[in-house]
C-alpha cells in the first residue's frame, strides 16, 4: 500500500502542549507503524528559516507561509507531516488547509492559566512584564478554532493519551493501519 502524505497542523498557545504531542506522535509513526513522519517545529523552523522575521501578525504569516511550502512538498511524497506551530490567526490557518491540501488541524487545546502555570520556556513570565512584544494570548491574540478536526486537551489527559488519541484519528481517516489489522497481516 503507498503511503498517502497529510499534514496534521498542531495549533494552539506557547505551553499548550504542541511539540511534545508532535514528537511523540511522530516516534510512534516511525516506531510501530513504519511510515514516513517528518515534525515540522515551529521553533526550529524559525531559527533556520525565518530568521530575518518578527512576530507582527505580518510576520507570522510570512513564517506560516513558508512552512505550509514545506509542508506540502514533504505531503506530495507521501509523508506524514506533523507541524507544530501556534498558528495564531484563523486566517493564517485556513490558508495553510488551502495550500497544503490534505490538511488536518489538530487544536491543542490549554487554559491560558495552565500554560503559564507551565511556562517551561520562560516566556509567559517576560511576556507578562512586557519584556516580549506580540506574545499570543498575552499582548497578542489567539483565535480559537472555528471548527478543528480535532480538539485534544491537555490539562485534562496525559501527552502519551494524546499522542495515541492523535495516531487514533490517522488511522480513522485512513493514512495508516490500526494496530490489530497489522497484526491480521
Amino acid at each position: 500500500m503507498e503511503q498517502k502524505g497529510i499534514a496534521l497542523w498542531l495549533t494552539g498557545l506557547s505551553g499548550a502542549g504542541k511539540t511534545t504531542i508532535a514528537y511523540l506522535v511522530g516516534q510512534r509513526l516511525k516506531n510501530d507503524h513504519h511510515v514516513r513522519v517528518q515534525v515540522l517545529d515551529g521553533d526550529l523552523l524559525r531559527k533556520v528559516f525565518s530568521k530575518d522575521l518578527g512576530f507582527t501578525r505580518e510576520d507570522r504569516f510570512r513564517h506560516i507561509e513558508r512552512a505550509a511550502f514545506i509542508a506540502k512538498l514533504l505531503i506530495e511524497h507521501g509523508v506524514i507531516t506533523i507541524a507544530s506551530f501556534i498558528t495564531p490567526y484563523q486566517e493564517m490557518r485556513d490558508y495553510c488547509r488551502k495550500q497544503i491540501g490534505s490538511f488536518a488541524e489538530i487544536y491543542i487545546k490549554c487554559p491560558l492559566s495552565e500554560c503559564i502555570e507551565r511556562d517551561v520556556k520562560g516566556l509567559y513570565k517576560k511576556a507578562l512584564k512586557g519584556k516580549i512584544p506580540y506574545f499570543t494570548g498575552i499582548s497578542d491574540p489567539y483565535e480559537e478554532p472555528v471548527n478543528p478536526d480535532l480538539v485534544i486537551e491537555t490539562a485534562t489527559e496525559s501527552p502519551d493519551e494524546s499522542a495515541e488519541r492523535v495516531i487514533h484519528f490517522l488511522g480513522r481517516k485512513g493514512y495508516i493501519q490500526s494496530r490489530m489489522e497489522d497484526e491480521q497481516l
